[in-house]
């Protein structure tokens, strides 16, 4: 499953991917990742990201409502009354994001008569503004952001202890408590999501620093990025390459955007 709204709007460039992996390929799975993003009010975006546990059967349901859910319902707030001017205002915006997205998770395993661990998914969930970006996340993946100078730095980063046994999901019992939260007040350049397909590349583990090598070109190609259908063709192409695919056959998600 692709979701793709690559489109430039208030002055917010955005190229998004989510791809099967050639594990799911070979056993003719779906993609359990998603993603989904919106520009609300004065340049300010919201972008989510999620990865579906790759364990039950309705993971790719999961990850599409959670991203759908939470990115309407935070830019819907902030429409109403504009962006928080505390760190208390935003944990309460970010964890209603996370929120909603559980209740309608819980509300469409109901319809379905499964139960919700059926639709177990990670959620990571950024709100940036041009002089701040706003990051919560449940689970593994990571939000990176570019400062003025190009430094690539961490916002969040996946859990030390994750394991088949001990991952957590936005369904899980403790899954928002252990939710990671992080406001970073900068001027940020570019801004990039990942599912933990892509982890292992771009961070630098277990510290889960932001490794720089791997952005740098990335942050460049979508800051200069002008035509961004065909922005999308290439970052597809990108993460269909061996130099991807041989190190990691998970599906892979990867939302990149750029401040004008």
């Amino acid at each position: 499953m692709s979701i793709d709204h690559s489109l430039d709007s208030s002055q917010w460039s955005v190229v998004a991917v989510s791809l099967e992996g050639t594990s799911h390929q070979k056993r003719d799975l779906p993609c359990q990742d998603a993603h989904f993003w919106q520009v609300v009010g004065d340049r300010i975006l919201v972008a989510a990201v999620a990865d579906g546990a790759g364990s039950v059967s309705l993971s790719e349901v999961g990850s599409l409502l959670a991203v759908q859910t939470a990115v309407k319902g935070i830019a819907s707030k902030i429409a109403d009354s504009s962006v928080p001017d505390r760190d208390e205002g935003w944990k309460v915006l970010l964890n209603g994001g996370l929120e909603d997205a559980l209740v309608a998770i819980q509300e469409e395993a109901e319809s379905r008569q499964v139960n919700v661990r059926e639709l177990s998914t990670t959620l990571l969930l950024a709100v940036a503004t041009p002089d701040l970006v706003a990051a919560i996340q449940v689970g593994d993946g990571a939000i990176v952001v570019a400062n003025q100078k190009g430094t690539a730095i961490a916002l969040t980063s996946p859990p030390i202890e994750e394991s088949l046994d001990l991952a957590t999901f936005l369904t899980s019992p403790n899954g928002i408590d252990s939710a990671q939260i992080c406001l970073w007040e900068g001027k940020p350049a570019q801004l990039a999501m990942f599912s933990d397909g892509l982890q292992m590349l771009a961070l630098q583990m277990p510290q889960g620093v932001a490794h720089a090598p791997f952005f740098a070109p990335l942050f460049k190609f979508i800051a200069e990025a002008k035509d961004l259908d065909a922005a999308h063709q290439e970052l597809t192409g990108f993460l269909r390459s061996p130099r991807v695919c041989d190190r990691t056959d998970d599906d892979l998600t990867l939302l990149l955007a750029a401040l004008a």
